[in-house]
């Protein structure tokens, strides 16, 4: 039931650029296409890093977290249970032991217990102990009543997050978040991570203005956790703007090197990744999912424990601890996604038009909460609709969990809002991104939310079609499919959302072919016309799939291959087409 695609060529977003004439043409036309118009951009040095002085309220709290230091109260660090929450309560946590603060400990919310964020519920665990101040990590702009219950505790709060807010900001005694209405910082794209990295860099400034940096204390280096904000950054989906790609350039280069938290390096070797040709894309489908398995399926405490420790072997254990873990994810995954696509054929078959409606909704009363959001990112990528799968929240509870993905175009928790202002008491809950979202609704209500959810789909698309498309940058020539090209575009890089890695047409013979790995469709190719062959790979294919002709067409990425200490140029395939 996979969607129809439609072909389309990216093209230049500007007429006019300063970029130089050196770079090769096509080049030119693929730094344009990503709005990309003068050489400084193409500058990923740390120098060029946005300044931290104009994030909303990071004074604030980095005042309060010096002084704790300062004075040796206990710190807090509650993250969320992804990736990105991950990272940066490890960066928060490693950064502030770096500069000495001597009570420093971290509490993750068990997503089946407690939700997301800090809520009441969470606080009143630490009731009989609390900390003098609580630094939430990717989350707390929507954590009102939690807020509220900890300052009651005494606590001073501190609020980090990206996620946008609603109408009501909780009453912390500062919130750093550059998505905070009249934030004058340039990059609205920081992930939770990098909200984190900047707030420690003015604490770091805050401690040297009271000369706390004296022997023995040494003023740490901050570049030294640049590993993990490349992590969180990639995993979370942000916007690879200028000032993202800087932060994730920089900390892919200390992986590179190995100058990294051994937790990244076992992650890396577990997902068969060599770490000195990193590139994004490992970040993201080798050492991310493995790092969010522990907050899907279990505690994400196991994966914070992996990016602090020190310790090689310890390391490890964790790593195959949550590689074990992801190999359950995937199963359940697996089942969960077939079940979803049956509901989706029977949904199509009762269907009068066989239109599907614009917003899609499903749910099983068995489904896993924490992998419903692949599930939907999947079904999404199928069905090419914004897509939100349930799952129980709890067993015998009355409230269910839903994980929206959406598609390009259409902001999903802008959706969410309009359905919210519209049907006030129909959702408990919601939250999120252009992108992504979580709401929590109540069972009996579903049936309901299915049709305000088309409803305010077909609201912002204004009769637009939901089109699936592909976008490419061309077609290559048979002079640029080689080595020295693959490595120009790979130096191009880092490669993630809204700077998409360079994806090509073109019409190759097919001169061998044979299956690997059981699954997977290796060849040797020819641009048609030429004379070069050169390695293929189609993950996810077979023979059968290719075209009965003299030539296929494919859509696919120029890729570098390592083996054995020799590297080659080889075509990731991404469509083949007749």
């Amino acid at each position: 039931m996979l969607a129809a695609r439609k072909i389309r060529r990216r093209e230049p977003a500007a007429a006019s650029h300063t970029l130089p004439e050196y770079l090769h043409p096509v080049i030119r036309r693929i730094l344009l296409a990503r709005h990309i118009t003068d050489e400084e951009s193409l500058d990923l040095k740390l120098g060029r890093l946005q300044s931290p002085a104009t994030l909303s309220g990071v004074r604030e709290a980095a005042g309060i977290l010096a002084e704790a230091i300062v004075s040796g109260q206990s710190i807090l660090i509650v993250g969320d249970f992804d990736a990105d929450g991950a990272t940066g309560t490890a960066v928060a946590v490693r950064a502030l032991r770096l500069m000495a603060a001597e009570n420093v400990d971290f509490r993750v919310p068990d997503r089946f217990e407690f939700g997301y964020g800090l809520s009441a519920a969470l606080v009143e665990t630490l009731a009989t102990d609390p900390p003098d101040v609580l630094v939430t990590v990717d989350s707390g702009i929507s954590s009102i009543d939690g807020v509220d219950r900890a300052r009651e505790l005494g606590c001073k709060v501190i609020v980090t997050d990206h996620h946008l807010p609603g109408e009501v900001l909780p009453d912390a005694h500062a919130i750093v978040n550059p998505n905070c209405p009249g934030d004058e910082f340039p990059s609205k794209a920081l992930a939770g991570v990098g909200v984190v990295f900047y707030l420690m860099s003015m604490v770091r400034s805050a401690l040297r203005e009271r000369d706390w940096f004296t022997l023995p204390r040494n003023e740490p280096n901050l570049a030294h956790l640049l590993d993990l904000v490349a992590l969180g950054t990639v995993a979370d989906l942000v916007s690879l703007d200028v000032n993202n790609r800087i932060l994730v350039h920089q900390g892919m280069e200390r992986i590179r090197q190995g100058l990294c938290s051994p937790g990244i390096l076992a992650l890396l070797r577990l997902g068969k990744r060599d770490f000195r040709h990193l590139v994004a894309a490992d970040l993201a489908f080798a050492v991310a999912p493995r790092l969010n398995a522990a907050g899907r399926l279990e505690d994400m405490a196991v994966g914070i424990r992996c990016l602090l420790s020190d310790d090689r072997d310890e390391a490890m254990a964790l790593a195959t601890e949550l590689d074990e873990l992801n190999h359950r994810r995937r199963a359940r995954q697996a089942q969960m996604q077939q079940e979803a696509l049956e509901q989706l054929q029977g949904l199509v078959k009762d269907l009068q038009d066989g239109e599907l409606p614009a917003g899609l909704c499903l749910y099983d009363d068995a489904w896993h909460q924490g992998v419903v959001g692949l599930v939907a990112s999947r079904i999404k990528d199928a069905v090419h609709r914004p897509v939100i799968a349930f799952a129980p929240e709890s067993d015998g509870s009355e409230l269910l969990k839903g994980s929206a993905r959406s598609v390009r175009g259409l902001h999903i928790r802008d959706v969410l809002a309009r359905i919210d202002v519209l049907h006030p008491e129909m959702i408990a809950a919601f939250g999120g991104h252009a992108m992504a979202a979580g709401l929590t609704l109540a069972a009996d209500r579903l049936e309901m939310f299915k049709q305000a959810l088309d409803e305010a789909v077909s609201f912002f698309l204004q009769g637009e079609t939901l089109e699936n498309e592909i976008l490419t940058d061309g077609e290559l020539s048979a002079a640029e499919i080689n080595l020295q090209f693959a490595e120009q575009l790979r130096d191009l890089g880092p490669w993630g959302q809204h700077f998409p890695e360079p994806v090509f047409e073109g019409r190759f013979v097919v001169e061998e072919q044979r299956v690997v790995g059981g699954a997977h469709l290796k060849m040797i190719v020819r641009p048609a016309g030429g004379r070069d062959s050169i390695d293929a790979i189609a993950f996810g294919r077979l023979p059968e799939d290719l075209p009965d002709s003299d030539t296929v067409g494919l859509i696919y990425k120029l890729d570098i291959n390592h083996f054995r200490g020799r590297k080659t140029a080889q075509l990731m395939v991404e469509q083949i087409l007749s």
